[in-house]
């Protein structure tokens, strides 16, 4: 007498349902994985990199004279929350602005214009949302210019 199998036969349809369950989760999780891949780029670092590639002795140069200067500016953030930055070696009347974007994930771009607290330091008006930032400061003073980004935890 023949022994049947309790589980049944293997046939063609259950191979099917198996390579199309394989798959179909290969390519969930790599629809997943594109869409966050996109979601937490912000965009473009540059709009054209030919055109990038050309400015880009002009901007070794800038960076030379911004050296040159001798300013120097460090961003933190107070225990309030405040934006701090703590200069050293501006002239009188310099203007320190801020310009404040997120690493990932939404951009939620700020500027800040910096009150002076004393002549050496800035701080923010109002306290930062709590996270991560790019901070790019950008000082002006006596006709110069010096620009720099900061991570700011």
């Amino acid at each position: 007498m023949a022994r049947k199998s309790i589980r049944g036969e293997f046939t063609g349809r259950h191979m099917l349902a198996v390579m199309v369950t394989g798959f179909g989760i290969v390519m969930a999780v790599n629809f997943y994985m594109a869409g966050l891949a996109t979601s937490g780029f912000g965009g473009l670092i540059v709009d054209n990199t030919y055109v990038a590639s050309q400015k880009f002795n002009g901007w070794l140069d800038e960076a030379e004279r911004q050296r040159a200067l001798g300013w120097e500016a460090q961003a933190t953030r107070a225990d309030d929350g405040r934006l701090v930055v703590e200069t050293a070696g501006l002239p009188e009347a310099a203007k320190v602005r801020a310009f404040l974007r997120r690493p990932l994930g939404e951009l939620e771009p700020t500027e800040i214009e910096l009150q002076q607290v004393n002549p050496t330091d800035f701080n923010s008006p109002e306290p930062l949302h709590p996270g991560r930032w790019i901070v790019r400061l950008e000082i002006d003073a006596a006709g110069q210019a010096w620009r720099e980004e900061q991570q700011l935890p």
